[in-house]
């Protein structure tokens, strides 16, 4: 029987440049090693948009976005009466939806902070209609309605993202994963919606220190921090201006 035919194991062997062999070795470490030493591709992050649902609703809604003046004050009295009159007058195919866009703000009243529901843009009332004579007529002569924005007689619409910033208000963001490597708040892993700042703090304004190391000092407002609810304050101390930061809480107006 030759060599070739006999049922034992082959290895194979390589020449090196001084003519010994060596054994190449094919065993599972060798493969696991190579993948090992493979670079990995960094699977690519999805940024999410917390909006998307709304998006895909808006743009499958009929009509156009119009923005009609009203009286500040009155926008949802204004969007009351153009829902009843588009009943009343029977065109419900025309005039198809009237919204007033709110947000949540904090205001902060002599250091107190009272989360408050307002009207978005004071003064506008927003329509999704299908434009003619009669849509136009029973929204323009609507009681508090001042007019079209745009063209009196033949308003433009608003473009998509014009109405989606407008409107996205309306609607809670939905939670999303926090990006990968970002760190996330103790005990939370998705993004908060933040909620906007009203101060009724100005810049150059003088007040009154109450707390802290400088309690009973007055001071002048040099910069607000919305965002961090905290102030700077030029206080005069040595016959220099120092600036202090504070929160709103320490100070109070005169």
């Amino acid at each position: 029987m030759s060599d070739i035919e006999r049922d034992e194991p082959i290895e194979e062997t390589l020449e090196t440049a001084d003519g010994s062999t060596e054994v190449e070795e094919t065993t599972d470490e060798a493969v696991a090693a190579e993948a090992v030493d493979a670079p990995v591709e960094d699977e690519a992050e999805v940024e999410i948009d917390p909006y998307e649902d709304f998006r895909a609703e808006l743009r499958g809604k009929l009509g156009k976005w119009y923005v009609i003046h009203s009286y500040a004050g009155f926008e949802k009295r204004v969007k009351q009466n153009i829902e009843n009159r588009r009943v009343s007058m029977g065109i419900e195919d025309d005039v198809l939806e009237v919204q007033v866009p709110m947000e949540d703000v904090v205001e902060i009243k002599n250091g107190q902070r009272k989360l408050v529901n307002r009207v978005r843009i004071p003064g506008y009332v927003l329509v999704r209609m299908f434009l003619n004579e009669d849509s136009w007529s029973v929204v323009r002569h609507t009681p508090g309605v001042t007019g079209f924005v745009g063209n009196a007689h033949n308003p433009t619409p608003l473009r998509f993202e014009e109405a989606f910033n407008m409107l996205k208000s309306l609607v809670e963001p939905k939670e999303v994963p926090v990006a990968k490597g970002a760190t996330a708040a103790k005990g939370s892993a998705t993004q908060a919606r933040s909620i906007p700042a009203e101060v009724d703090f100005e810049v150059g304004e003088t007040i009154t220190i109450k707390e802290g190391s400088f309690a009973g000092l007055p001071g002048t407002i040099s910069e607000i921090k919305p965002e961090s609810g905290k102030l700077t304050v030029l206080v005069s101390l040595f016959e220099r201006e120092t600036p202090v930061e504070l929160t709103f809480d320490q100070v109070t107006k005169l």
